[in-house]
């Protein structure tokens, strides 16, 4: 009798033993057990099943190529099952992470020997996030598998293999695969400006081509993970794999802003601060960026001095002057002369899409009353780029170091709303609270 209803959406069993079938005489009992498992804690009505099998077996992904010995178990799967089949641990649970992304689910059990529950651990924590909860059931192994060593346990044997190695090969495990994955949504593209100096800087605005993630609002060149969003650390990391290889640079040596929205400069080579918004640097051989998905990533650069910066502007940044924070450090601390230094705005929402209350709005009005669209309205429209750029003239850059949406050739702007281009952009003002991010960076060449 089942005292409580379980809350979990999805099942899955691992059966993943390297030989053996799942329709095997001497697999059958371990599968039962497993069934047995899952019809205790849900009786009738158990979720939407996935088993995880080895590849070299038999196993088929459909219900007729299994043994009416086995099927008959499988009354207590009514809502449906589906075998999963690879040599490649990390390729299984993958296909059916995307699974459970499509339906929007989070609650899973996941039912295995206790033998499997360290490796699968190891995976779960790569490939999911805290978004995702596992529960866990343990079943018995079949008696003649029971008596198996199994190297990463048994401390005696002389092919155990130590616990921070089998991490390290199951992270290579993961890593092999993603970097087999085919690219969404067409080629990576990166947005270059014409003021920068490609013969002293390295730079460009990511769009959202070219990547691996595959969830709509994170599709495809997502380049930030935290535990809220369902798309992982190493998923991101192959992102910047493959972006690094486009743009030319390390993505070991990259070094983006930790995003406070305020106006905290980090001077590379000086103390971290926890949080900052801006960096500045003179060293060559790394990389620093600043993300954007509707506000601005800002990047800098003096061809007369060789250093650079990048700044994270949101609409509090903005107000808090964190633009020319950043340029007053590159004076400051490396002696840049404000007529050298270059600006540019990448891609962030426009005034056509962005608005904020009367109150909020009415900071961005006494900058100068353009930066405010109907202002008598409750929530009035707000340009966080034009407020950018007075800020900065007021500091003293020249108007003409300046990109922004303002340059003449249309062709040439790469300050584009990104609310207003799904095919280009993410957006958090368009996409709500899973989106993904871009980022604008710069470099200096060897």
């Amino acid at each position: 009798m089942i005292q409580e209803m379980s809350l979990e959406e999805a099942v899955l069993i691992d059966l993943f033993e390297p030989g053996l079938h799942i329709d095997n005489n001497s697999n059958q009992e371990s599968f039962h057990r497993a069934l047995s498992i899952i019809e205790k804690r849900f009786g009738t009505n158990a979720p939407f099943t996935y088993i995880m099998c080895f590849q070299d077996s038999t196993c088929m992904n459909d219900a007729q190529d299994i043994s009416p010995k086995t099927f008959h178990h499988l009354g207590v799967l009514k809502n449906g099952f589906k075998i999963v089949s690879d040599s490649n641990v990390a390729a299984i649970l993958y296909s059916i992470k995307q699974d459970i992304d499509a339906l929007n689910l989070s609650a899973i059990l996941v039912t295995l020997p206790q033998h499997r529950k360290a490796p699968m651990d190891i995976f779960l924590d790569h490939l999911f996030t805290d978004v995702y909860k596992f529960n866990f059931e343990f079943y018995e192994m079949h008696c003649e598998k029971d008596s198996v060593t199994h190297p990463f346990h048994n401390k005696q044997g002389a092919n155990y293999i130590a616990d921070e190695d089998f991490r390290e090969l199951s992270r290579r495990n993961i890593q092999m695969h993603l970097e087999s994955l085919p690219t969404l949504r067409g080629k990576l593209v990166i947005l270059k400006s014409f003021l920068i100096p490609e013969n002293i800087f390295l730079h460009g605005f990511t769009t959202r081509s070219g990547g691996i993630s595959y969830i709509p609002t994170l599709s495809s060149l997502n380049l930030f993970s935290n535990s809220k969003r369902r798309d992982p650390k190493c998923v991101v990391a192959e992102n910047f794999r493959r972006l690094g290889k486009a743009a030319g640079f390390d993505p070991q040596t990259y070094f983006p802003v930790k995003v406070d929205h305020a106006n905290n400069i980090w001077i590379m080579g000086k103390t971290e601060p926890d949080s900052y918004d801006g960096i500045v640097t003179n060293q060559k051989g790394v990389t620093i960026a600043a993300p954007g998905a509707d506000c601005i990533p800002v990047i800098f650069c003096d061809p007369v001095k060789k250093v650079c910066g990048a700044a994270h502007s949101g609409w509090k940044g903005t107000l808090l002057g964190v633009a020319m924070a950043t340029v007053n450090a590159m004076i400051s601390e490396f002696g840049c002369n404000v007529n050298d230094i270059l600006v540019v705005l990448g891609p962030c929402v426009g005034p056509c899409c962005f608005t904020l209350s009367q109150v909020e709005a009415k900071a961005f009005y006494d900058i100068d009353p353009q930066c405010v669209h109907q202002f008598e309205s409750p929530n009035p429209k707000v340009d966080i780029r034009r407020a950018t750029r007075i800020l900065l003239e007021h500091g003293g850059i020249r108007p003409h170091n300046i990109q922004d949406d303002s340059v003449a050739d249309k062709s040439q702007n790469l300050t584009l709303c990104t609310s207003c281009h799904p095919d280009k952009f993410f957006s958090h003002v368009r996409d709500g609270s899973n989106f993904g991010t871009q980022i604008g960076f710069i470099a200096i060449r060897d």
